[in-house]
Order: C-alpha cells, then structure tokens, then sequence
C-alpha cells in the first residue's frame, strides 16, 4: 500500500527533556511539503556530536540524529533531485547550489542554513508529532527516527549499489576526516602528518593525508587494536603513547628529526594534545582539532 502523501507511524528515539535517557516512541511522521523529501532511514551513526549536544541547551522533545542513509519514500512538491526509490545521504550543511558560499569553493556553509531554524522546517512547523505533542527537528535531519523529512538540499543522491550501512558515515564521520586533511589543512606531497586518534573520523584524516601525497603518516592512540586498520587505511607507522616514558611529543621529533608538518587532533579533546602538537615540529605546523561542526 502507498504511503505517499499519508501521514507515517514509526518508531523513534525521542528526547524529552535535558538529561533524560533516550525513549523510544511510536511517531508520527506528515508527508513532505513543497521541497521536501521523506526518507525511510536504514542506517545512522551516533555521532559525538549528539553526545554533546546532549550537554547544551536545546528544544525539546526532539529527535537528534544526523549521519544517515536511506531510501526516498515521497517527495514533496517542486523536488527534481531525487525521486521515490532513491537512495540518499543527509546533509547536516545543506547545499542550495545557487548561494555565493556554495558558488565558492572555499566554503560550504549554505546561507540557507545561516538563514533557517534547524529545530523546524522551511515553514517554521514540524513534521513530527508523539502523543499529540509536536516533536522538534535536529539539524534539518533528525535520523534517529525510522522515517523523517528533510530539504531537499539536506539531500544527496548515492549510487543505487551503495552500502548504505557503510555510505552513512560519508554524511558526516568520513567527509569532516578526509576533508580535514584536503580542504582544511591543504596537506602537502610528501610531508609528514601525526594524526592522534585512530576512531572513524581519525582514520578518514589517515585517507586523506594519503590521498594528498603525504610521505609520512603517523597514527597515534592508545588503542593498539586500530593499528593494523589504520595501516591498511595509509598510516605509515603507529605508535601508542603508554609505550614511551617521555612525552609523545618528543617521540615524535626523534621519530623525523625535525618534527611533524601537520597534526590532526581526532580525539575530542584538543586541549589535552594542544601542547602536545604545538611541539611536534621545530620549524612550522598547523594543527587541525576535529570537533563538531553543528
């Protein structure tokens, strides 16, 4: 049975206070308006976005949620990007395609998003509702739900044989690494990076440092069971900082004689590794911290 243009019941996990525990609750989910699209999510990361957004003060109920994948199940009106049917990827930062910061290529913050209530659609309502009470949007994407809507330019449109198990974290994890190491740090070919944290978005720095022509990739962690994926991945080495009586930083420059010329910090914290990384080169660095965009 078509559920086009029909109002969807579904389960979610909704927040209903500051502090509460995530609740898992039947919803109810209206269909898109003009430029919008319904998705039926099948695969979402826990971000470390949520666990600190869960920190700060927000709307609520609300349903976080925003690196996703699924499959279109409507569209709204005035929608020519995707169709029913299609897989697709949320996009936390829209891309209207037409603004002066999506026409430059050193930017990518949408005005539309500078312009809009990410806590509601377009038109300033919601399109959740749980036990007759409205439910508010998390960065116009709201992925913890087994249906949502969004933007149409929160959308993008994957090849139909994509994982979408795997491609979800490209809405997020994958492109904040990678692109940290190309857009961000603009690595050079054959320089040398330390990228401390080996987790998902860390290992994504380790693909992109590769990708720009590094010569030297050093992966730092604790965790010696990520080695062996960070190697296969494009680290070069990887070391643990439990092995070593004196300060990483120091391991580091002994390690390349002259010090690292990028640093990643992908572990949350920089703070802890801001020292840390200022002294990993004895003549010039740039030190990138990964925390969350939203």
């Amino acid at each position: 049975m078509s559920t086009t243009g029909k109002v969807i019941k579904c389960r979610a996990a909704v927040l209903w206070k500051a502090g509460a525990p995530f609740s898992i609750e039947e919803v109810e989910v209206a269909p898109p308006k003009a430029k919008e699209v319904r998705i039926k999510i099948t695969a979402t990361g826990l971000c470390g976005t949520e666990i600190k957004m869960l920190e700060n003060q927000m709307q609520y109920p609300i349903i976080l949620g925003h690196e996703g994948a699924g499959i279109v199940e409507s569209v709204g009106e005035g929608v020519s990007t995707v169709k029913a049917g299609d897989k697709v990827i949320t996009l936390f930062l829209p891309q209207c395609g037409e603004c002066a910061s999506c026409l430059n290529s050193e930017d990518n913050y949408c005005i539309q998003l500078k312009q809009s209530h990410t806590s509601l659609m377009t038109d300033g309502t919601s399109r959740f509702t749980c036990k007759g009470k409205t439910i508010y949007h998390f960065a116009n994407t709201s992925t913890f739900s087994e249906y949502t809507v969004i933007r149409e330019i929160s959308v993008a449109k994957v090849d139909a044989m994509a994982p979408l198990e795997k491609v979800c974290l490209i809405s997020c994890g994958f492109s904040t690494g990678y692109g940290a190491a190309i857009n961000t740090a603009k690595v050079t070919p054959g320089s040398t990076c330390a990228v401390f944290g080996l987790g998902g978005v860390g290992l994504s720095v380790v693909m992109g440092c590769k990708a720009a022509g590094a010569a030297r990739i050093i992966g730092v962690d604790i965790n010696k069971d990520k080695f062996e994926k960070a190697k296969q991945v494009g680290a070069t080495e990887c070391i643990s900082p439990q092995d070593f009586k004196k300060p990483i930083q120091d391991v580091l420059v002994e390690m390349t004689g002259a010090g690292v010329e990028f640093c990643f910090e992908v572990i949350g914290n920089p703070e802890m590794v801001a020292g840390k990384a200022e002294r990993t080169s004895l003549n010039w660095f740039q030190i990138i911290w990964q925390r969350s965009l939203i």
